[in-house]
């Protein structure tokens, strides 16, 4: 939930009227006391479905915002710990928060590294890629890992339909669409449109293999399938 200190709605407006990148200079400041941040319960879980697949040498974090992903490859890697966003005003609060951290200002789109990592991580950025962009975007991460290094990224299960969360998800996504229609610049951000069973299909074309490990300690819906669960994929060698 927004917090009293967190951004108001005149804020948010104007972070959404903007684009992408100028949004979130804007946001950057107060993002951690919004619900956008990714949960300290997520950044654990995941930390803790990665670690018996290391050691790891050296890690990066894909659109690290405001760095959260950084405690994960702090946890799990021996060496260095790279964060990587297009926004400026985000690597500036990631640098006020760890001023011992590498950061780079890039687009995930067009990575500037050459094959040297071996834990690739990236936390609730993939709503701000269209699917025609997805495969490019895999490919880059692919390009920066060793042969044998892992991509990984939790995914959480979609809301059943006709429930509360799935019309609101909905309805924000119809928000998202109209305003990009009329209003210039776009800013993309989107809820529905990282289908598991493409965004798989996607991963193996790229020449990643994939599995998907359940955090249990999220917990399981009742039907028994998982709240959430972490994609693990590791490029072939």
């Amino acid at each position: 939930m927004f917090t009293s200190r967190g951004p108001s709605l005149r804020e948010l407006a104007v972070q959404a009227l903007s684009s992408v990148e100028r949004g979130y200079d804007l946001l950057a400041p107060k993002f951690d006391l919004t619900p956008f941040r990714t949960p300290d319960r997520v950044l654990d879980g995941t930390a803790g479905a990665l670690r018996p697949l290391g050691p790891f040498r050296d890690g990066l974090d894909v659109c690290c915002g405001t760095g959260a992903g950084a405690r994960v490859l702090r946890a799990l890697c021996e060496g260095r710990v790279v964060g990587v966003d297009f926004s400026a005003g985000m690597l500036h609060e990631a640098r006020s928060a760890d001023p011992a951290g590498v950061l780079v200002r890039a687009d995930a789109r067009a990575l500037p590294f050459r094959p040297v990592f071996d834990l690739a991580v990236s936390f609730g950025a993939f709503g701000h890629f269209l699917p025609r962009e997805r495969p490019g975007l895999f490919a880059q991460v692919h390009s920066a890992l060793r042969p044998g290094g892992v991509f990984a990224f939790p995914v959480g299960a979609p809301p059943r339909f006709g429930t509360l969360p799935y019309w609101a998800m909905v309805g924000f996504d119809t928000v998202m669409r109209l305003r990009n229609r009329v209003w210039r610049p776009g800013f993309v951000m989107y809820y529905r449109t990282f289908p598991l069973g493409e965004v798989l299909a996607e991963l193996r074309g790229t020449g990643f293999d994939v599995e998907l490990t359940p955090l249990e300690g999220l917990g399981r819906r009742p039907d028994g399938t998982p709240r959430c669960a972490v994609a693990v994929a590791r490029r072939k060698a």
